[in-house]
């Protein structure tokens, strides 16, 4: 071995190199990755689109699983105009408010007799109205048209509910304090039809389908830094090597 590649071999940043690899496969990694999150958010999208397009169909006929969210079903709930309620704090077009949240046992489908209860959001009533529809155990069956939408997990700095009044939507909290013993899944049905017609201060009210799609900005971030990163680490291998 020459003494010139001696001296090359002792002025090469080995460590500088191998810390450097690492960060850019890790870089590379974070922009693989919302790469592949920007495919399911637009597929998500798309599957959104395409679901709110078609016609309500008994919820019946829809399997359950993913693919019925945002879809609109019809549905028979007994009693759902005074059924008990919880209330959710809400904000509808800047005003405030709450939600009300009552339970309706799933219909059984053919093949799958075994069914739950869900979570129906019968709409929104704003905070200058005190009175309240009423509640008997007893009342006529309501035809609903509803949308089916997955409940998120409330955050951990989510406030804790008073009584039956929530500041999160929490499907499990709500069904136990409407005293439902039966499976709920994390779906709720927003109305799209009223419960009761006859008290028009209960809105129906879908929250609009907001996607939040910043996955390419966030790719193309991740990959700038490690173009950075490759620029930077041949400038101090250069400067380095220079004799």
């Amino acid at each position: 071995m020459t003494t010139s590649e001696t001296s090359w071999r002792a002025r090469f940043p080995w460590g500088l190199t191998i810390v450097s690899a690492l960060m850019l496969t890790l870089l590379i990694g974070l922009g693989v990755w919302q790469v592949q999150r920007l495919q399911w958010k637009e597929g998500l999208m798309d599957r959104a689109d395409a679901a709110a397009a078609k016609a309500p169909v008994p919820i019946t006929q829809l399997p359950p699983g993913p693919d019925r969210e945002f879809r609109q079903v019809i549905l028979d709930c007994p009693g759902l105009a005074t059924a008990p309620f919880v209330e959710l704090q809400s904000i509808l077009d800047g005003e405030a408010g709450v939600r009300l949240i009552s339970a309706c046992p799933e219909p059984a489908a053919p093949g799958r007799p075994e069914t739950g209860v869900l979570l129906v959001d019968r709409g929104f009533v704003a905070e200058t109205i005190s009175a309240r529809p009423p509640v008997t155990r007893d009342g006529p069956p309501i035809r609903l048209v509803a949308v089916i939408r997955t409940a998120s997990t409330p955050g951990l700095m989510a406030l804790p509910p008073e009584g039956r009044h929530f500041y999160a939507r929490d499907n499990a909290a709500m069904a136990r304090t409407l005293g439902v013993t039966s499976l709920v899944g994390a779906e709720t049905l927003y109305a799209v039809t009223s419960t009761n017609p006859d008290w028009p201060a209960l809105r129906p009210a879908v929250p609009p389908v907001a996607f939040a799609n910043n996955h390419l900005g966030y790719a193309l971030t991740w990959f700038g830094l490690a173009l950075a990163l490759i620029g930077f680490y041949i400038a101090l291998v250069r400067r380095k090597l220079k004799p």
